[in-house]
């Protein structure tokens, strides 16, 4: 067996997947069983009782955690003129209009978040189809598409992540890093909750929040109580 196999089935030991913790708890154990060199991303999986297939049952938005991420995040930003000086005074990585839209058609794409003005999404429609699968096309719905420019870029340094759920009614999204202060993985937690909670569809019937589950990047999972994180978030 390998080492990194042996540190999992250790760490996996620590563990009763048949258990629902609460979310101090959860938190205690992942940062316990974590086990790898370096920093690990702390991620939240969500499991909703919607129907992604159905357009009024769709989940998605964004959220900026109060506690950051961990990490510098790389922001790109298609503008022009006002709008490009205000993005570069923001702390923007990269600002543009053309030459970037050449650039990633060159197969770069060393950034982590793109925004950009709605009179630059003609241009940057020419790269959908190579930022749509990564997750990095620009979209209103979650505040990256705007002419306030300063304000998104600001969010996007300061932890903003964004959500979507998948095909199977999951949503995954990182709420810091292992190194983090256990309260403030929970600040993170609760509010991602929260804003999912508040982007609940109308149409969607039953139980809302079905299994939560949190875990590190090479570390097991660790079931979360539902019902006790609704109460945190109330």
């Amino acid at each position: 067996m390998s080492k990194t196999g042996k540190h999992h089935k250790e760490a996996k030991a620590k563990i009763d997947r048949s258990k629902a913790y609460n979310l101090d708890e959860a938190i205690a154990l992942v940062k316990e069983a974590a086990y790898a060199k370096f920093d690990e991303t702390v991620d939240l999986s969500v499991r909703l009782g919607v129907d992604p297939r159905k357009a009024d049952q769709m989940v998605r938005g964004a959220v900026v955690l109060p506690n950051g991420l961990g990490k510098a995040v790389r922001v790109l930003v298609f503008a022009k003129g006002e709008k490009a000086q205000e993005a570069t005074a923001a702390g923007a990585d990269y600002v543009g209009a053309d030459d970037l839209v050449a650039k990633i058609q060159g197969g770069w794409f060393d950034f982590d978040t793109a925004i950009a003005t709605p009179d630059m999404m003609g241009t940057v429609g020419k790269i959908g189809k190579l930022l749509g699968p990564r997750g990095l096309m620009p979209n209103p719905k979650v505040g990256t598409v705007t002419f306030e420019v300063g304000r998104a870029v600001n969010e996007a340094k300061s932890g903003k992540v964004e959500y979507r759920v998948e095909k199977a009614g999951i949503i995954h999204s990182p709420v810091g890093k292992v190194s983090f202060e256990p309260e403030k993985l929970k600040g993170n937690i609760v509010a991602l909750m929260d804003a999912l909670i508040k982007a609940k569809p109308s149409t969607a019937k039953g139980n809302y929040l079905k299994k939560i589950c949190i875990s590190s990047t090479m570390g097991p999972g660790v079931v979360i109580d539902v019902p006790e994180v609704q109460a945190l978030v109330k």
